[in-house]
């Protein structure tokens, strides 16, 4: 049975705001997909944004973390920031597999001596598109499975612009060039997507509800009103009348790698499955 710790990186306002979108926070989102993977995995949430978190004395007792998203900013460096980058910092200097999408690959990079900061070519609200892998990438077991050209659920303005010291750049598209990444730093690795393979489309829909004036400032959509319509469509794909899912995923250009969850959470299965190697 693997043991892992996911962190939500959301603080705690954030969080709140999260599960009145969406039922539930991006931790437990992702203990969700971890358990459909590997029923067995134990899983404990922890919350390293806030002053009174409860973190484990020993991360040895653990196989892994997992780093949600957050609408946080890396650069900001607050105490709720600061805080998380030391967790990363002692789980890889302790040795452990970590996991990170959004906001785990830009504190993963920090810590390893990367920079992370808002993209000058833009955000990606909704989906990135056309990511394709480096040389390196072709052949790495976190994209095992991946097609030649995929796109995955996306939703960040901030990215890593320089990656770190070392860091094998796996995958990237025309928006930013670093959407899959390696960082070895200390005794442990991390793996990590920018986009976020953990995300069901309905997810999708209410993050980017809550991302509205976000998108509108960024000249995406005209108001919101124009992100709803479009949050609505993104989350009706997953919905009960395949026929209309059918003629919306053909209207927005999606396919398998977004719409069967299986490929869409491949990366999160390849490193639940380097762990489960790594322990036998």
């Amino acid at each position: 049975m693997l043991r892992l710790l996911i962190a939500d990186g959301n603080d705690r306002a954030a969080r709140d705001r999260h599960v009145a979108a969406t039922g539930r926070t991006s931790a437990e989102s992702y203990a969700v997909v971890v358990h459909d993977l590997a029923p067995e995995t134990a899983c404990r949430f922890l919350n390293p944004a806030d002053a009174d978190a409860d973190l484990p004395q020993d991360l040895s007792d653990f196989d892994g973390l997992i780093f949600t998203g957050s609408t946080l900013k890396v650069s900001e460096a607050t105490p709720a920031v600061t805080r998380q980058l030391d967790l990363m910092r002692s789980a890889l200097k302790a040795g452990l597999a970590v996991f990170g999408s959004c906001w785990g690959v830009q504190v993963a990079a920090t810590v390893a001596g990367g920079h992370a900061a808002e993209n000058p070519r833009g955000p990606e609200y909704g989906f990135a598109r056309a990511i394709t892998p480096t040389q390196e990438g072709r052949s790495h077991p976190l994209l095992a499975g991946r097609p030649a050209v995929w796109d995955a659920p996306a939703i960040h303005s901030d990215a890593v612009l320089e990656p770190p010291p070392g860091a094998r750049v796996l995958a990237g598209n025309r928006v930013l060039g670093v959407q899959a990444i390696e960082i070895r730093h200390g005794a442990g690795w991390f793996w990590g997507t920018q986009y976020h393979p953990e995300l069901d489309l309905e997810e999708v829909g209410a993050m980017l509800r809550l991302c509205d004036t976000a998108i509108v400032e960024a000249g995406l959509a005209t108001d919101p009103d124009a992100v709803a319509a479009y949050a609505d469509e993104i989350a009706s794909l997953q919905g009960d009348d395949p026929e209309a899912a059918r003629r919306l995923a053909w209207r927005h250009g999606l396919g398998p790698e977004v719409l069967e969850a299986p490929l869409r959470r491949r990366e999160i299965g390849n490193f639940l499955a380097q762990l489960s190697t790594d322990r036998a």
